[in-house]
């Protein structure tokens, strides 16, 4: 009887070990590409700050800027892995795998910063980010951006003719690579840390980029023409790895998903408030500056259109939405 006594001791003594090492506190690792100093890793910084005080101090985050921890599609293996465990990611690597999101990047789908910001807030993106994990392996928490996209040239742009066979450095994936190749130019995929030498050796002739990585990169010494065109708004998302949300209880989660939101919401808010100020700073550069609209592209756009309508079907109702939101 002592020895079974002993046993069932033991076995309840061994259970409390598993569900406090369940139970115990994580030190989270975040990836971006981002540099230290961009809104996004700020965000994210932000967030370990959330998460560590709303938990008591539980749990930490550590942040891995720059790439520290590989491009995004390397992150997005450690992802799904779970060696990697959370991440702000652009929806590059994402519409890689899941075209739905490409239509995110649709030409002249939202008119200004501030639509782009409804249409990331509506229940139709919403709804995309809920066949994440059964498609990626990864959960999506809620969105961020990086702005509107416009072009930064070494030379002037003064048609839609002058883009044929331009080097066009952009962030690698379909979309944007697509509209660059309709326009005529060269899309040239190359990490945001490399663009300012770029530049300035003439590896590229232009770049497909935001007001704010304009100006807080000083990505204007090296080329001195802006082309505003809002040709595209460009959509962050938060996701965490799939195989370590299976590890988190309902409470962590809940925290976890709830912090990341506000963070990543925190971002297109920021972006709202400071787009403006941004683009008048860049005006007031020794640059020269052009303004486009929607027929400036509208060849490559309807182009596009025809490639991305067949694989992406959440464009129809993306635009509906878009539509909706713009009255």
């Amino acid at each position: 009887m002592t020895k079974i006594k002993t046993l069932m001791t033991a076995a309840v003594a061994a259970s409390l070990t598993v569900s406090a090492m369940t139970a115990q506190a994580r030190d989270f690792r975040l990836g971006l590409v981002t540099p230290q100093s961009h809104i996004w890793s700020q965000a994210a910084e932000g967030f370990a700050e959330t998460l560590n005080e709303r938990s008591g101090g539980e749990h930490s985050v550590s942040i891995f800027p720059s790439q520290q921890l590989g491009n995004e599609a390397q992150m997005v293996q450690q992802l799904q892995a779970g060696s990697l465990d959370m991440a702000f990611l652009t929806l590059a690597e994402i519409s890689n795998r899941m075209p739905d999101f490409g239509a995110l990047y649709a030409p002249f789908l939202v008119e200004d910063i501030d639509h782009a910001a409804a249409l990331l807030r509506s229940e139709v993106a919403a709804e995309m980010l809920e066949a994440m994990p059964g498609q990626t392996g990864l959960v999506g928490v809620g969105y961020g951006m990086a702005g509107m996209r416009h072009i930064l040239s070494r030379e002037p742009i003064d048609s839609a003719e002058d883009l044929s066979g331009l080097k066009v450095r952009i962030t690698p994936f379909d979309p944007i690579r697509d509209f660059y190749v309709a326009a005529g130019a060269a899309p040239t995929p190359l990490p945001l840390p490399a663009v300012y030498d770029a530049l300035a050796n003439g590896q590229v002739d232009a770049i497909d980029m935001d007001y704010d990585s304009i100006r807080l990169l000083k990505f204007y010494e090296q080329a001195d023409n802006l082309v505003i065109s809002n040709h595209m708004m460009f959509p962050m998302v938060a996701v965490v790895s799939g195989r370590v949300w299976g590890q988190l209880d309902g409470e962590d989660r809940e925290l976890i998903r709830d912090a990341m939101a506000e963070h990543a919401d925190g971002i297109i808010t920021h972006f709202q408030e400071n787009h403006e100020a941004w683009g008048e700073e860049l005006r007031g550069q020794d640059i020269t500056v052009t303004e486009v609209g929607p027929d400036f592209f509208a060849d490559a756009t309807a182009e596009w259109e025809a490639i991305w309508a067949p694989k992406a079907p959440y464009l129809p109702l993306l635009r509906e939405a878009a539509a909706e939101l713009a009255d």
